[in-house]
């Protein structure tokens, strides 16, 4: 799969790590998106089983991180951003099952964990597929990675939704990119075609917000949430649904 080689380089949220915080977990949005996350996690894997070892790469303020601990899990979680990792801290009480590391994915020791999540990180980077390869590196045999990323499909198919056909026919790119708007969504179908080339079996794919986003009553994302949710675990994996999902997950298996 070839990638764009003149993007702008890897995202970080330092200096904006609160308004990240409030706009991605402040919102319907970024709560359905870590339920679901977690409910395809659970329906894949044993979480409720024997305590695993966890890196939460990219982890950011450590929502994941915190659910993996509340399931009784020993988590590392790591990302670039001191700030965001500030923001980490903050929701932690001491745990000498939880270490916090400020270092690039790239840089990683080589140590191997029962489970890697990697979770909206690929669309901030330049070159994702070198991260994959490490990611993969870093799960025991037998052990799982969970990957989801930022879909350039569903991106594309959103923004003619709400008539942007100015936007996508520059290629959904703008001259002033706005820190919080991902810059490098990554197609599913490639994403797959790459996992073949690597020693893993995918598990479970799903979309995540195939519904959601779409509403044309906004409101509705508060007001029928419950409901919308229900609707997102029910038919995000099935077809065609889960190819309009904003974020597509996969998990994988190392062999």
């Amino acid at each position: 799969m070839e990638q764009n080689q003149t993007m702008c380089p890897d995202q970080n949220f330092d200096d904006i790590a609160n308004k990240f915080e409030l706009n991605i977990y402040g919102s319907s949005k970024g709560r359905l998106r870590h339920e679901l996350f977690m409910f395809h996690l659970q329906k894949t894997l044993d979480l409720h089983g024997k305590p695993l070892t966890v890196l939460d790469a990219g982890g950011g303020t450590g929502v994941m991180s915190h659910a993996m601990l509340a399931l009784g899990h020993e988590v590392t979680l790591t990302d670039i951003s001191a700030d965001t990792l500030r923001l980490a801290r903050d929701k932690f009480t001491a745990s000498d099952k939880l270490s916090i590391v400020q270092q690039d994915i790239l840089s990683l020791p080589e140590q191997q964990y029962d489970l890697v999540i990697c979770h909206a990180v690929l669309e901030w980077l330049q070159h994702p597929l070198p991260v994959i390869d490490k990611l993969v590196a870093l799960v025991k045999p037998g052990g799982y990675l969970s990957l989801s990323f930022f879909n350039q499909d569903a991106q594309r198919f959103s923004n003619m939704y709400y008539g942007n056909f100015d936007y996508v026919e520059q290629g959904m790119k703008v001259k002033n990119q706005v820190r919080l708007s991902p810059n490098n969504a990554q197609k599913p179908l490639e994403i797959i075609e790459y996992f073949t080339t690597l020693p893993v079996q995918i598990a479970h794919k799903t979309g995540i917000r195939c519904f959601h986003d779409y509403l044309k009553d906004k409101n509705q994302q508060q007001s029928h949430y419950e409901q919308i949710k229900r609707l997102e675990m029910c038919y995000g994996d099935q077809h065609p649904y889960l190819w309009l999902g904003k974020y597509f997950m996969l998990i994988a298996q190392k062999r």
